[in-house]
This record gives C-alpha cells, sequence and structure tokens, in this order.
C-alpha cells in the first residue's frame, strides 16, 4: 500500500508539474511573451511575388563602366579601356550577356548573381575576421541599471529568442520600404493586403508606392554556422537546435534556450544560467579553439578534420547547431576605439567567427554584433539589432529586482571539452600567432562632425549620402593627390534574392569639384562651388537610384566572369585590362549606417593599402569611424575629410574657403 502510495503521489506531483508548465506556456502565449508582436501581414507574404533582380542591358553595362574608369584613368589608359569595352561589347562579351540571360530565364525562382556570390564568398580563403565579419555596436540602454553585463546579455538573449520564434511563426512583420507610410504602413491597408494571394501581394504594395524586400536570408540568421572546407566552405543550418553556444575566457558552453515543446525557457533560468557561467572558476584553455575560425580556410578545414578525427564531432555540431554565440567578454570597453578594435576582433580567443552571428557583450554592458558575411547582407542582421534593442529596452523580460532562482546550473550548462593532440595544439598556437600578427597591423581611429548633418543638407536640396561621399574624395585627393577607385555598398533586397550592388562615388563630377575646392583655391566663387556640390548631389543621386534597382555594373560584370571561368574558357582580354583590376581594388571601402539602436560601426580595409570607411550622416552631425593598415595614415585622413566637410559647409553657408 505504502509504495502504491507512493507511486500516485508521485504521478500527483507530475500531473500538476506538467499543468504548471502549461499554465506557464498559457501565461507567455497570452502575454505575448513568446513573440515580439504578431503581425497582420504573414512574414513571407510578399515573398513569392517580389520582381526578379533584372540583368542590365550590356551597352548600359559598358557605359557606365566607363563613366566609373573616366576619372581613374589618363587619356592614353582611358583609350585602351574604351577600346577593350567596344571588343568585349560586339564579341564574347554579347555571346556571355546572352547565355546568362538565357541562364537566367531557367532560374526563375532565383536572382542571377545569387550562386555566384556565395561561391565568391565561400570559396575565398582569407580569414573571416578583418576580410569578411563586420561589427555593429548597440547603443547603450537608456536605463542605466539595465546596462549591467550579466542582466542585458540575459535580456538580449532572450529577445534574440523572441525574434526568432517570431520569424519562424510567420509573425514577424514583413521588410517593406514605404515611400508614403501615411498610406502603406496603416492597419487598414494591413488588413487589406493580407487577403490578397502572396503571388500577387507585392503588386498591391507598389500601387501604395510600398517596395517589400526580400526576406530570404533570414533563415540563416539562427542555427546557422560556416563550415571550412578545401576549396569553399559550406553554409550549414539545424533548425532543432535548441540550445545557445556562450563563450567566456575562451571557453565554449552550451546550454538550452527552448524547451522540447519549442517554447522559450523561463527568463530566470537563461539569467541564472549565464550568471554561473559568469561565476565560473575554471581558467581560460591553453589551446583556445576560436582562433581556429580566424585562420585561413584551407588550412582551417584541415584542422577540423583533425578535431573529428580525434572524436570531437559531436561538440563542434553543438557550436555549428547553436541558435547563435553569445561572447561574454571580462573587460569594460574604454573608448570608441577600444569598442572598435574589441568587436571587430576582440583578442581572437573568446571569439567563433564561423557562425552567423554573435552578440558581443563587454563587462560594463557595452554590446555588439559581429557577424559573417557569406550567407546574408546588413539588411536581415540589422533588422534583428533594431528589433533586440527596441525589445531590451522597451520591454525588458528582466530587470534589476528579478529574484534569483536557484537551479542546478552545474547540470544545465555543459562546458564543451574537446580532445587535441599535438598537431592540434600546434595548429592553434600557429592560427594565433598569424591572428596577433594581423590585427596588430590595424588602426582605427574615429570623427564627428558637429557643424551640421542632415537637416541643413536636405534642407540646402543636397543628397546627405552625395556629400559625405564628396568629402571622402576630398580628403584623399587632399591627403594623397589621386582619385581613386572606391565603393559603397548598396543593398537590392527590394528584388528576390538580391545581394549588393556597388555605388561607385568617385566621378567625373567629384573630381572636377574636389580639384576646385583643394588644387584651384581661389580660382572659384562660392556661387561657383555651390554649383559644383550641386552637379555631385545630382549625379551621386542617380548612380543610388540605379545601383537599388539593380542598373549598376560591377555584379553584372562579375556575374559574365563567373559564366566565363564555368565554361573553362579562356578569360577575355576585358577583364585582363590593368584598368579592370584597378577598379576593383577598392583603396576606399565605405558603408554607411544611420539606425536607433546602433552608436558604431565599422569593418577593416579590403586591400593592403586601403580605408575601411563606416560613416553615418546624422540629423546634426557627421561621423566617421575609420581603418586602416600601415601603408595609411588614418588619422591623417579623418582630419582631411573634416577640413572637406568644413570647407564644404562653409561654401552652404555663402561664405569663402579659407
Amino acid at each position: 500500500m505504502a509504495l502504491r502510495a507512493t507511486g500516485a503521489l508521485r504521478r500527483t506531483a507530475t500531473l500538476y508539474g506538467r499543468l504548471d508548465t502549461f499554465a506557464t506556456t498559457l501565461r507567455r502565449h497570452s502575454t505575448g511573451d513568446e513573440y515580439l508582436h504578431r503581425s497582420i501581414v504573414p512574414t513571407m507574404h510578399y515573398q513569392k511575388s517580389l520582381p526578379r533582380l533584372p540583368i542590365p542591358k550590356l551597352e548600359d553595362t559598358i557605359r557606365r563602366y566607363l563613366a566609373a574608369q573616366r576619372p581613374l584613368l589618363n587619356d592614353e589608359q582611358y583609350r585602351n579601356t574604351e577600346k577593350l569595352t567596344q571588343t568585349f561589347q560586339s564579341g564574347v562579351g554579347k555571346e556571355l550577356h546572352a547565355e546568362l540571360v538565357a541562364q537566367d530565364k531557367k532560374n526563375k525562382h532565383t536572382s542571377y548573381i545569387s550562386r555566384p556570390w556565395f561561391d565568391m564568398y565561400l570559396s575565398a580563403r582569407d580569414p573571416v575576421v578583418l576580410n569578411f565579419n563586420p561589427f555593429m555596436s548597440f547603443n547603450s540602454d537608456p536605463k542605466p541599471e539595465y546596462n549591467d553585463q550579466l542582466l542585458r546579455a540575459a535580456n538580449m538573449v532572450c529577445s534574440a529568442v523572441r525574434f526568432m520564434k517570431t520569424l519562424r511563426a510567420g509573425y514577424l512583420e514583413p521588410e517593406v520600404f514605404h515611400l508614403n507610410p501615411a498610406k502603406s504602413d496603416t492597419e487598414s491597408f494591413k488588413k487589406l493586403i493580407r487577403w490578397v494571394p502572396p503571388s500577387l501581394s507585392w503588386y498591391g504594395a507598389y500601387m501604395v508606392n510600398a517596395y517589400p524586400l526580400d526576406m530570404s536570408q533570414y533563415f540563416r540568421l539562427f542555427n546557422s554556422t560556416r563550415i571550412p572546407r578545401f576549396g569553399c566552405d559550406e553554409l550549414f543550418t539545424d533548425e532543432t537546435g535548441r540550445h545557445l553556444l556562450v563563450m567566456r575566457k575562451g571557453n565554449m558552453y552550451v546550454f538550452d534556450v527552448l524547451d522540447h515543446d519549442g517554447n522559450m525557457v523561463n527568463p530566470a533560468e537563461i539569467l541564472a544560467h549565464l550568471q554561473y557561467i559568469l561565476s565560473d572558476t575554471v581558467p581560460p584553455p591553453d589551446y583556445p579553439l576560436g582562433f581556429l575560425t580566424t585562420e585561413n580556410r584551407d588550412v582551417w578545414a584541415s584542422l577540423r578534420d583533425k578535431l573529428v578525427d580525434m572524436g570531437n564531432s559531436e561538440a563542434l555540431t553543438l557550436v555549428d547547431s547553436a541558435l547563435f554565440c553569445l561572447c561574454l567578454d571580462d573587460e569594460p570597453m574604454r573608448d570608441h576605439i577600444h569598442t572598435s578594435h574589441n568587436m571587430l576582433h576582440g583578442d581572437g580567443c573568446n571569439r567563433w567567427f564561423d557562425k552567423s552571428f554573435s552578440i558581443i557583450v563587454a563587462k560594463d554592458g557595452t554590446a555588439s554584433i559581429n557577424f559573417e558575411h557569406a550567407w546574408g547582407d546588413g539588411v536581415a542582421v540589422l533588422r534583428f539589432q533594431n528589433e533586440v534593442f527596441k525589445d531590451t529596452t522597451e520591454r525588458p523580460l528582466l530587470n534589476p529586482s528579478t529574484p534569483t532562482i536557484t537551479l542546478n546550473s552545474a547540470t544545465a550548462v555543459q562546458r564543451l571539452q574537446f580532445r587535441l593532440d599535438g598537431a592540434l595544439q600546434s595548429g592553434i598556437s600557429k592560427a594565433k600567432e598569424h591572428f596577433n600578427s594581423a590585427v596588430s597591423k590595424l588602426t582605427m581611429a574615429a570623427m564627428e562632425f558637429k557643424k551640421g548633418g542632415k537637416g541643413m543638407l536636405k534642407g540646402k536640396k543636397l543628397s546627405p549620402d552625395a556629400v559625405a561621399q564628396l568629402a571622402f574624395q576630398m580628403a584623399f585627393l587632399r591627403q594623397y593627390g589621386q582619385t581613386v577607385a572606391t565603393y559603397e555598398s548598396c543593398s537590392t533586397a527590394a528584388f528576390r534574392h538580391g545581394r549588393t550592388e556597388t555605388i561607385r562615388p568617385a566621378s567625373i563630377y567629384t573630381k572636377r569639384c574636389a580639384h576646385a575646392f583643394i588644387q584651384q583655391p581661389g580660382q572659384h566663387s562660392v556661387k561657383e562651388l555651390h554649383s559644383l556640390l550641386v552637379e555631385c548631389s545630382k549625379y551621386h543621386s542617380k548612380l543610388t537610384k540605379e545601383a537599388a534597382m539593380g542598373q549598376g555594373f560591377d555584379r553584372h560584370l562579375f556575374a559574365l566572369r563567373y559564366l566565363a571561368n564555368s565554361k573553362d574558357m579562356a578569360l577575355p582580354s576585358f577583364y585582363q585590362d590593368p584598368a579592370y583590376a584597378a577598379i576593383n581594388y577598392n583603396i576606399l571601402s565605405t558603408s554607411t549606417l544611420t539606425s536607433p539602436a546602433v552608436s558604431l560601426g565599422g569593418f577593416a580595409p579590403v586591400v593592403p593599402d586601403g580605408f575601411g570607411v563606416g560613416y553615418g550622416v546624422h540629423e546634426e552631425w557627421i561621423g566617421c569611424n575609420v581603418s586602416s593598415y600601415p601603408a595609411r595614415d588614418v588619422h591623417e585622413f579623418l582630419r582631411c575629410v573634416h577640413k572637406s566637410l568644413e570647407d564644404i559647409f562653409s561654401v552652404l553657408e555663402g561664405k569663402p574657403i579659407s
């Protein structure tokens, strides 16, 4: 009888436990804790009807290419390049273009650039750190007490999980660019458009000047990793993973943030597990595996094979399939420059750069995202960052008075152990040496121009982005006496499986204007200089619109070259032109970013003697975060940018430049 009674009590306790879990789940759903929001329009409602990325006409591509080459070449070089382009356009280029168009018609589910672009990233053998991964820092929480490392990390994990669940449930608001929000970003329009079949929904949005964006990359945000393979890497995604990867002092931990039913675990549990990790006294490993993700990709592929052979397959699978990586750093950030270095590359020990993204939280609560670039572009990552920032600051699930719950975190949290032989230890040591050598050469510097910004420029009917780009052209001319190949990224997410197109900010207009300001002092009136600024702005706006509509030249020429390579044909002489190599050797690599969630962003130069220019044009000021290697002086460059902006704003105020 006693045994039966004990069994009955156990079954009753189990039943009550299940009922309690069920009640908790119901409470979460009823209060919306599981989701960021519930969109009226399903997340992927527009995806099927997105327009396809157009392949530009070959003659338009050649015309745009020559226009971009003109400011970079002397007359003799230009005549030679012009001759090669004409031969290409009427000969092998015409044949390749026709074949590209035919291929595109057979693959209407995607874009002509999608596969070549994936291959370009995945076949690159350079380390992803410095060469590809950028970072974007979160603004601080406006409530200082929420910037505690443990609390902020736990809230960000909760919000990230909520984003993931909202996305996978189809409740995440579709990404839409609204030209007339008063008509398209309304409850009434959303209630109407949700009943329009997905195959026609884009056209309904277009009728009210709204442009839905491609969201095909979003599924790679979570449970995804770039895995090194010989010759060409692999993108791995396993949506069954329920755990988080946490790194601290180079040690790697995993614990579940979803239960067996796919519900987020109690936020207090996440807080407790992170607290356990932060108080773990285990020393850093002698051979931190994170360094391997900073290596040459073929070297890393070989070492990964060795790791698998040594019996580490299960641990690696846990790393690869984790929702994302949370890096808890043990030092506070001193200033913007320290933050930039730490979030871009850190010490190499406490990172897994191959994860689709990592959230890094420093000792003082400074937080950033570092993301691997092969799987997707900034549009998806920025949307995620904006949503996480909004959620953690407006309705955090945890607060400074959240009671600490007692859990057996020592059981729930698993610290990953790896078996290493001499060859692997040597490989990690060499990777550390290579990493330290690479990052020691990188310099980062920042500048804030406080005498005006977007508000004044728009009031003068000038493009803020055009003015910033002109300032970079003027600065480089002032510092080095040259006009050089310049890259500005532009999203083509308005099209199905669009990626990016290049805006070429160095033009005959910026060259003429820069020379007038810098090399011809006193030869032009304020009115004449103002007219030159207007010309630059109009041309840059034209280039930007063309790029956003898939009408640049870089991706088209890249796809034609990729096609020629895939056919094992001899490389056309057009691509062997030194001018083609030069325009693709981007000494000024630039990218703009403004968001209420982002305080700072940056990346390394794409060539050894280049600048990596992250910038934002804000309402009242302009900011730049710039990187360089020893071949360039980044501090002098920023001084020249500041002087250039001073001159531009003086002219806009009707004053002569000094």
